[in-house]
């Protein structure tokens, strides 16, 4: 099951890093990810200033060490701009003074994908546009992308051991991720969603009928379990 693969704002990226190879591998995760737009790379941190002041960029990757100013330096500012911050470095001593300045994320070089991405999904998180209130979302990692899904446009979410197939309204395939249905049902509004059966998570709003055994969901008959039933059928009324 798919996708907002994409933040709904396209964000800004620069990468700040004295060494070219690391420049590289992150001008290419960038280029690689969907809702991602390289705006500068630069290699040291001064150059970088100009474009966190000048407003050209939503998101800083940048390494602790650089010439001019330091990486934490650098970051307190893009802070004070609105310019959240990843850092990407080999230095680990310094994780607890990137958190100080409010870094989204520390990653140890050499940097996978699957660590790039899971730090631009917690960065979309924090950039996501004012005017959409919090906890309307969730994002998950599908796909080797980080995926936005609405609360309102999801039907129903299915356990399959250690991954879930989230069904929703505006996609034809299911989005699969690696993720319990415990953890699933944290993430979700319980005023809006209720466990219907151990493998099965339903949105309340999109029941069309249901006895005693089955709920009816647009496209769909999901089964409800023993240990559920009393509970639902309080909440439905039935």
């Amino acid at each position: 099951m798919t996708e907002l693969s994409t933040p709904d704002i396209p964000i800004r990226c620069i990468v700040a890093d004295d060494e070219p190879l690391a420049v590289q591998l992150l001008e290419a995760y960038i280029r690689r990810s969907p809702g991602l737009v390289l705006t500068g790379s630069y290699t040291n941190a001064d150059k970088a200033l100009d474009a966190i002041r000048s407003g050209g960029a939503d998101l800083a990757f940048l390494d602790i060490q650089m010439p001019g100013l330091s990486g934490l330096q650098l970051a307190a500012i893009a802070r004070d701009c609105g310019v959240r911050v990843v850092f990407v470095t080999a230095y680990r001593d310094f994780a607890v003074e990137g958190f100080r300045v409010n870094a989204i994320d520390y990653l140890l070089k050499p940097v996978s994908f699957a660590e790039f991405t899971d730090a631009v999904g917690r960065a979309a998180e924090a950039l996501a546009p004012r005017g959409v209130p919090a906890g309307t979302f969730m994002t998950v990692r599908s796909d080797y992308r980080q995926i936005r899904i609405d609360h309102d446009d999801i039907l129903y979410v299915e356990g399959l051991k250690d991954y879930v197939k989230i069904y929703t309204i505006s996609r034809s395939r299911p989005v699969i991720t690696q993720m319990s249905l415990k953890a699933v049902q944290q993430a979700l509004p319980a005023d809006a969603f209720m466990r219907v059966h151990r493998s099965f998570i339903i949105a309340v709003a999109r029941v069309r009928s249901f006895d005693r055994s089955h709920v009816a969901l647009p496209d769909a008959d999901i089964p409800v379990g023993d240990t559920y039933r009393a509970e639902f059928l309080a909440r439905m009324g039935g």
